[in-house]
């Protein structure tokens, strides 16, 4: 079912909506150092239906240039439609190395470049992309506002900025044990307690196109057009 945020949520302030746990560049990366060597075995199953409708809502939209923002080891690539030019970026060299191990082994000819970059300050010229596409990436990078207004700056005005990824409860026994995983986000490398008012404004909450993604809705399925 699709709804927007206004709808699902209203206008009260959720608890929670500020990460109780900085996260910087450094920490991130030695999380993802830790990470990519099991990180399809670990992540890749409970990832797996939001990775697909992420993909699948990809496909189905117009323009063929596509950015991945925080492509990882590369799980979502054979996906893509054939007809999709897909750029890909990173900030864990590790896990760029598996993507490319995986784009090679796969031969996945749609894969344009896949580059270890920031995702919150990217060099790729203004209006670059058709669709851009976030994958677990937004409760990870240090400023999710500003992962947001570079996804603006790179997309074509009239394409389409997605996300997928985990936000917080806004109450219930989830809600408790996300604040008590908090206080170890560094060492995770994602914050447990991010409530999706730490990536959108008010104003996007008003027209941004949210689905519920399974296992048990723990995972969100964001729209936003550009």
């Amino acid at each position: 079912m699709t709804h927007t945020l206004e709808d699902r949520h209203g206008s009260r302030r959720r608890r929670g909506s500020a990460p109780a746990v900085a996260l910087d560049t450094a920490s991130i990366l030695d999380a993802y150092r830790r990470w990519a060597g099991v990180y399809d075995a670990v992540f890749g199953g409970v990832s797996s239906v939001g990775r697909r409708r992420a993909v699948a809502a990809v496909n189905a939209l117009p323009g063929r240039d596509v950015l991945e923002v925080g492509v990882g080891t590369g799980l979502a690539l054979p996906r893509y439609n054939k007809d999709k030019r897909i750029t890909g970026i990173d900030l864990s060299v590790e896990m760029l190395g598996r993507a490319r191990e995986r784009v090679a082994e796969k031969g996945l000819r749609n894969i344009s470049a896949l580059y270890e970059m920031d995702a919150e300050a990217t060099s790729f010229d203004d209006a670059s992309f058709d669709t851009a596409v976030a994958m677990f990436v937004a409760s990870v990078v240090p400023n999710p506002k500003c992962l947001l207004a570079e996804m603006r700056r790179v997309v074509k005005p009239g394409g389409n900025i997605l996300f997928v990824n985990h936000f917080s409860a806004e109450r219930g026994p989830r809600w408790w044990i996300e604040r008590a995983m908090a206080p170890a986000s560094r060492a995770l490398g994602w914050h447990p307690d991010f409530a999706i008012e730490a990536l959108l404004s008010p104003d996007d909450m008003r027209s941004v196109n949210v689905h519920s993604v399974p296992p048990l809705g723990i995972f969100t399925l964001v729209r936003l057009p550009n």
